[in-house]
């Protein structure tokens, strides 16, 4: 955006303070400032201290990348640094990323950025890539939930794609109530204007007997006459200070049966990695 038309930092922590759903009167108490000084700052009478204004975005939980426009805003030096991942200075974090990508295998798992872009995968993931149908979505950068969910991505062979995509879009309307990015705003719109089959109607189709509800969503994948069924985890690195950790997730996947795992390990061996 235009450093000319960036609004106020009073105006950003107001609309910060409001996507939060927090009164002033909440957020002062919890920053432990008098709420007249905070509505203060909001109306741009009274002119925050870079202290300040970290303070207020500790308190409103707002993400590294945006706390270095707040302090734009007020006429301060960003503080958070963004290095790439192969910056020298980042070796432990990528190391780290590494083993654990690598130590998860047979099992598929990858790392993604703040808009789900691929920065990383293990060797099990291959195999599912082998699945798109359009190279397209396979040149850099992919966007992971792009190639799950588009046509000729992954969703053909998803066999619960309603909910799969139900499960996908909540989880970034959460990320985007949490951020306000509005890339992420165009990607859900754009995932959402993709067809995906209604649920089956699940009238009348009882739970089969003798069988537990399901307690997560699970991805189920079919190849050929097999059908993967995996559960998912998200993992992210704990207090960050450097924006490009702050905003990295491994998402990780577990076998939700035996059959899985041990198709998984067959795919492995065959692929040579095994």
């Amino acid at each position: 955006m235009n450093q000319h038309h960036q609004p106020p930092v009073g105006t950003l922590i107001r609309d910060w303070r409001q996507l939060r759903r927090q009164s002033q009167l909440d957020l002062a108490l919890e920053a432990e400032i008098s709420q007249k000084h905070l509505s203060f700052i909001e109306s741009g009478r009274s002119q925050p201290s870079r202290e300040m204004v970290l303070l207020l975005a500790e308190h409103l939980g707002v993400p590294l990348r945006e706390r270095n426009a707040l302090l734009l805003a007020a006429g301060y030096a960003p503080v958070y640094l963004e290095r790439s991942l192969d910056d020298p200075s980042l070796h432990a974090a990528r190391a780290a990323i590494d083993l654990v990508l690598k130590g998860h295998e047979p099992y598929p798992a990858l790392a993604v950025d703040r808009h789900w872009t691929l920065l990383a995968a293990n060797g099990s993931v291959a195999p599912l890539l082998g699945l798109v149908a359009d190279a397209e979505l396979l040149r850099p950068p992919v966007n992971v939930l792009r190639l799950s969910l588009h046509p000729r991505g992954l969703a053909p062979v998803i066999v619960n794609l309603a909910e799969w995509q139900a499960h996908l879009v909540s989880r970034l309307r959460q990320q985007i109530r949490a951020t306000a990015d509005p890339v992420l705003v165009a990607l859900l719109e754009e995932l959402l204007s993709y067809p995906v089959p209604t649920p089956a109607a699940r009238k009348g189709q009882d739970q089969p007997r003798g069988q537990e509800p399901a307690i997560v969503v699970p991805l189920q994948l079919r190849l050929g006459e097999t059908v993967l069924s995996l559960i998912s985890t998200t993992t992210v690195f704990g207090t960050p200070v450097d924006i490009t950790l702050s905003e990295l997730a491994l998402e990780t996947f577990f076998p939700a049966d035996a059959e899985t795992a041990e198709h998984l390990r067959a795919m492995m061996k065959a692929d040579g990695r095994g």
